[in-house]
């Protein structure tokens, strides 16, 4: 379990303590964007790679059981962690914008609801497991994966904030983080239509292959039979 508690400290460190902070300022500044983004790419790969052989040796504990109604719901909070991730790469997304000064469209499809939809997939992914698993090394694997996604979202904010101001200030004027915020602040509007109407099948597809499959790829089924 220290293993898997330092790997995780090493990879929360990678991204709260570099990604999205002044200390990535710096190093941009010294060794440029592309070595950077090289560095920093080969770090992260290197740090999940050390997370997930952590996490997979990691003695364990069950904390609780999820019952099996809970088991279901959690099934299906997949299937919208898999409407966002689809929907997050249908678009362009204006936080991933790289060059200062782009001119970036209004937010549309996805970006209504939330400008940072993929990271909300992987935080609703990481959570499920949290639930659905109930153990101590779960707990620490997922929640590791978890924070890393909820603090990316103001992380990504900020280096944007800094890298292009009035594109900022533009966006956030018309988006939110919190799923539906900018909306239900009157600031934006759903518009269903724009996410694509292959979106939502795409996704029930790819959720009801990785249901069938799970058993097979990681040795465990979502709801037990």
């Amino acid at each position: 379990m220290a293993l898997l508690v330092i790997a995780a400290v090493i990879w929360i460190g990678i991204h709260a303590g570099i990604a999205g902070t002044q200390l990535r300022e710096l190093l941009v500044g010294r060794i440029g964007e592309g070595p950077f983004r090289l560095v920093f790419s080969l770090a992260s790969l290197g740090a999940i790679v050390f997370l997930v052989r952590a996490w997979s040796t990691a003695p364990t504990a069950s904390l609780w059981y999820a019952p099996r109604w809970l088991l279901w719901v959690l099934v299906g909070v997949m299937l919208v962690a898999f409407v966002l991730f689809v929907a997050s790469v249908s678009r362009r997304n204006p936080t991933m914008v790289g060059l200062p000064g782009a001119k970036v469209q209004p937010p549309r499809g996805i970006q209504r609801i939330t400008r940072h939809p993929m990271l909300w997939s992987f935080a609703l992914w990481a959570l499920v497991h949290i639930i659905g698993n109930g153990d101590t090394s779960a707990v620490v694997f997922f929640g590791t994966l978890l924070l890393s996604a909820l603090v990316g979202m103001p992380s990504i904010d900020a280096k944007l904030a800094r890298r292009d101001p009035a594109l900022w200030q533009a966006l956030a004027a018309a988006t939110s983080i919190v799923p539906f915020a900018a909306i239900a602040q009157g600031r934006n509007r759903f518009v269903a239509r724009e996410i694509g109407w292959w979106v939502v099948p795409t996704a029930v597809v790819v959720w009801a292959a990785m249901l069938h499959l799970h058993p097979w790829l990681f040795g465990v089924a979502p709801v037990p039979i």
